[in-house]
């Protein structure tokens, strides 16, 4: 799957078979987010990888946008590690970034994918923060929910003329 097809092509996806996401795949998936450009190459992010069932199954009690965990095999916290920021106010475009390609990398390994909203709702922000004992300072932005899809979800074309403006508005 070439990039412009993979971008065209995904979809987020809130169905999963029982099947489990391959640790090799894995790996790629998160060697691919972290290739994401960052402001002054700061690479802030982390990765909460979260495989136990009972764990999984809590997630919605506090980010209740993310019930599709109780069905599938694994999920990705995306966290910065503000602690170490040397030009601070760019992390959470860095985090996006990272985001992103981690989507692009699963949809490109035939895996299905959502992207779930954490950061800036406090709420989430310290459930996940408890849930998986984060340090002070390690924030977290967005928590992405991985399995093979139990389905298909079909593309569409989103490109509207009108969004685009030249040289002015």
């Amino acid at each position: 799957m070439d990039t412009i097809d993979a971008i065209a092509t995904r979809r987020s996806v809130r169905k999963y078979t029982d099947e489990p996401v391959r640790a090799d795949d894995l790996r790629i998936m998160l060697e691919a987010a972290m290739q994401a450009p960052s402001a002054a190459n700061e690479q802030p992010w982390e990765f909460v990888v979260i495989m136990k069932r009972e764990l999984l199954d809590e997630i919605p009690n506090f980010s209740p946008y993310a019930h599709m965990v109780k069905k599938a095999p694994l999920g990705i916290l995306v966290c910065a590690d503000t602690r170490r920021l040397v030009i601070p106010g760019f992390w959470q475009q860095d985090c996006a970034a990272a985001t992103q390609n981690l989507l692009l990398a699963a949809h490109s390994l035939g895996y299905g994918a959502v992207w779930t909203g954490v950061y800036p709702l406090e709420d989430r922000v310290m459930g996940f923060a408890q849930h998986c004992h984060l340090p002070e300072g390690v924030v977290p932005f967005a928590f992405i929910i991985i399995g093979r899809p139990a389905g298909t979800v079909p593309s569409e074309k989103r490109y509207r003329e009108d969004r685009v403006h030249h040289d002015i508005w």
